[in-house]
């Protein structure tokens, strides 16, 4: 039986193989061990409250992921708080999609973006979860820029 609950420390591991999981479906390109970055993340964000996940679980197998951020910024008019949650992590095991198992880990974690005080959510969204975040009411945004070093 299907069953939701919060990411806790002795599921990070697993939860970093299915996030290297998802990269590789997405066809991120491999050039580094990234699971001791992954590790640290989770660990520290955790432990201060600023990363937060719903788990689907499946008779003790996790079969769905979710991840939210809680970064600050200065406030700006769409978002007077500052307070920004960056979602993460969305990912439903192959065979447990079409089931909502992403639109009830979407909402869990919408939520605790909002209770943390967040003006908004944004996620740079894969081809496959666009439907998902539109269907929430997620709008695009094209201005989204990134520099890398």
């Amino acid at each position: 039986m299907l069953k939701y609950r919060r990411l806790e420390k002795n599921d990070i591991d697993q939860f970093i193989d299915i996030r290297i999981g998802q990269l590789r479906e997405e066809g991120a390109t491999e050039d580094i061990d990234l699971k001791p970055y992954l590790r640290d993340y989770y660990s520290r964000h955790m432990k201060d409250g600023t990363f937060v996940s719903w788990l689907a679980v499946d008779d003790g197998k996790i079969v769905g992921t979710s991840g939210m951020s809680f970064v600050e910024k200065p406030p700006y008019f769409s978002c007077p708080t500052g307070r920004i949650g960056l979602l993460s992590s969305m990912f439903t095991d192959k065979d447990y999609r079409r089931r909502g198992i992403a639109k009830e880990l979407l909402g869990r974690v919408v939520a605790d973006a909002k209770e943390y005080g967040c003006g908004c959510v944004q996620i740079t969204a894969s081809d496959m979860g666009v439907l998902l975040y539109t269907d929430f009411g997620f709008k695009k945004n094209g201005n989204f820029m990134q520099y890398n070093f």
